[in-house]
């Protein structure tokens, strides 16, 4: 496993009820490397956090770590199967909320 994959498991295994669900897949490709990260579906609420403050936050220490490394690093937190979100409807395939990978420049 690599460094920012461990990383991102130390930190959220620390947020969540069911540290033993975690599981991260990292790919690399020409806009840098990507991590999906998979939760309980009980942990969601966790992991987004109120207005997604604390998904924001993970992305952030994400790209410091990688910034430190000279690494372009992205983090798709993966909805599990039959997740329910307050205000989405199941028929709603559109990810256009923070379950969707954010260019690094926006954040900036």
């Amino acid at each position: 496993m690599e460094e920012d994959q461990k990383f991102i498991e130390d930190v959220v295994k620390a947020i969540v009820e069911n540290p033993s669900d975690v599981k991260t897949e990292r790919t690399i490709d020409e806009r840098g490397v990507l991590i999906k990260l998979y939760v309980n579906p009980a942990d969601m609420g966790k992991i987004i956090g109120k207005e997604g403050k604390t998904a924001k936050a993970i992305r952030t220490l994400l790209r410091v770590f990688g910034a430190k490394n000279n690494a372009r690093l992205n983090l798709k937190i993966v909805e599990p199967e039959g997740s329910e979100r307050p205000g989405h409807d199941d028929d709603d395939s559109s990810n256009d909320d923070i379950l969707d990978d954010v260019p690094s420049d926006v954040l900036a």
